[in-house]
């Protein structure tokens, strides 16, 4: 499998990284074999949260790191002080609250990347470098970055570290799909937009998509006139991402693969590091994203898939 570099990891991070917002302490063997079955194909980063499945998500990686000796040759990369019932707290106290308990969750001493799962615009972006920075030199995480800040942000904060001699972000994680959002699917989300691409791709700063296959947009159970979804309709029904859809479709059957293939194909053939956070509960859905990962896309193919461009 292809990987990515990041800066602070002594281990590349493959692109494809495996997502565990369905891990719980009560389907162990279902957890165990689809990790099994994702490190067979080459992966070697595990995404969770502390907010995942009430803390179970962290648990069950915890003990499956255990149980197979795994913690050194697997990247693991959680994400905290995400809002609660009353707000937003990126505050330096709840980084490292929610950082010690993930880490006794996940029965390590440290974490190889580490994100703030949401921005609040409203905290200057100096103490939250300057918090992250305590726990790098402590140890407890190798790399840092954002989940859902805007590009924006993410450069004041680069800027910041810079003027102070610190370590800012190393990677962002917003969504990315060839299907764009309408709006966020959650409170809090950002998806990234052509601004924030070219901004990527101008300092080749790594991205870390989640819901790169547009939550199933492309895999064919869903047309205009299916709206059983509510949240699918909302974020993603819309005439562009249809037009998007038939590309796909057709670019597919001219490669002989699927449209979600090619859907993932798009989002790591990005002119920039990029990796897919996935979510496959089966043999075959993993052989599935491991095909669309080897799939090699030309710039003007992504052009055209993104109806920037008619011609390919």
């Amino acid at each position: 499998m292809r990987s990515i570099t990041i800066e602070g990891l002594n281990r590349p991070v493959s692109q494809l990284i495996m997502g565990s917002d369905f891990f719980r302490l009560n389907n162990e063997d279902e957890v165990h074999s689809i990790l099994e079955e994702y490190t067979a194909i080459g992966g070697n980063t595990i995404d969770t949260a502390f907010i995942y499945c009430g803390g179970e998500s962290e648990q069950a990686i915890g003990k499956w790191l255990e149980a197979t000796g795994s913690r050194e040759r697997m990247n693991i990369f959680t994400k905290g002080a995400h809002h609660d019932q009353n707000g937003p707290r990126v505050t330096s106290e709840a980084i490292r609250s929610d950082l010690m308990t993930s880490l006794e969750r996940l029965r390590t001493d440290y974490v190889d990347l580490y994100a703030l799962h949401r921005d609040d615009p409203q905290v200057p972006v100096g103490p939250i470098i300057e918090a992250l920075n305590e726990q790098l030199e402590a140890g407890t995480i190798r790399a840092f970055g954002a989940s859902n800040w805007t590009h924006e942000r993410i450069q004041e904060a680069a800027d910041y570290a810079k003027q102070h001699q610190l370590t800012g972000f190393s990677f962002s994680s917003p969504n990315l799909s060839l299907a764009k959002a309408n709006e966020p699917f959650w409170h809090g989300c950002v998806s990234a937009d052509s601004k924030t691409l070219q901004w990527h791709e101008a300092n080749q700063f790594p991205l870390l998509s989640w819901s790169a296959q547009a939550r199933g947009f492309f895999t064919g159970r869903y047309t205009p006139e299916i709206r059983d979804n509510a949240d699918l309709v909302r974020v993603f029904y819309s005439d562009d991402n249809w037009q998007r859809l038939r590309r796909a479709e057709q670019l597919a059957h001219e490669k002989g693969v699927s449209t979600i293939q090619i859907a993932l194909a798009y989002v790591l053939n990005q002119p920039f590091p990029a990796c897919a956070l996935i979510g496959p509960r089966n043999g075959q859905e993993m052989r599935s994203c491991h095909e669309g990962a080897q799939l090699k896309l030309t710039s003007q193919e992504i052009a055209w898939l993104d109806l920037e461009t008619e011609v390919r």
